[in-house]
């Protein structure tokens, strides 16, 4: 059995319901609307300082995952968790998540590529949107690849491979999604 403690910036303990009430009345700090969200949530380097900025104020990723099991949100992304919080918007799973994605990405990439993003995607709906950080590219070219050499002779130099990695993932947080 596991439970997560939720703790006030002067260091005393509060329940879930005070933690995220404070979440609630803090976000506007970090983000205007849910368009601006959507626009950070999108690109690798935003959303990491996000999460960044986020812990610094005592909302890191392990309180944040908890609060997805509160809200019925296991399978949804870190970006629901605070969509809901912020907005009141209803959760979506990462793997709905995917497939409103494929819808726009099927025709954007060559088949090499599009081969490569539909793994990143199946790994980013087994084990959350840490999968979409950039300093985890190279082990996802090695866990396909074998190699990353091999992967650049699959898919084109590594400012391409880079360049598809960052950009197909502004699919998964467009607003359709």
């Amino acid at each position: 059995m596991v439970a997560t403690s939720f703790w006030s910036p002067d260091g005393t303990p509060i329940s879930a319901a005070q933690f995220i009430e404070r979440m609630f009345g803090d976000l506007p700090e970090f983000f205007k609307d849910e368009d601006e969200l959507r626009g950070i949530w999108a690109q690798p380097d935003t959303r990491k300082a996000l999460l960044e900025s986020l812990s610094e104020r005592g909302y890191g990723l392990q309180e944040l995952s908890e609060i997805r099991y509160m809200i019925d949100a296991q399978d949804s992304d870190i970006y629901d968790v605070l969509a809901y919080i912020a907005f009141a918007l209803s959760p979506i799973t990462r793997a709905e998540r995917v497939e409103i994605a494929e819808d726009h990405l099927s025709s954007r990439y060559e088949d090499r590529l599009q081969a490569f993003i539909d793994f990143v995607m199946s790994q980013y709906v087994r084990e959350g949107v840490g999968e979409l950080d950039v300093e985890k590219l190279p082990d996802l070219l090695t866990l396909k690849y074998q190699t990353v050499h091999d992967a650049v002779q699959e898919l084109g130099d590594v400012t391409t491979i880079r360049q598809t990695f960052v950009g197909f993932q502004r699919y998964l947080y467009q607003e359709s999604a």
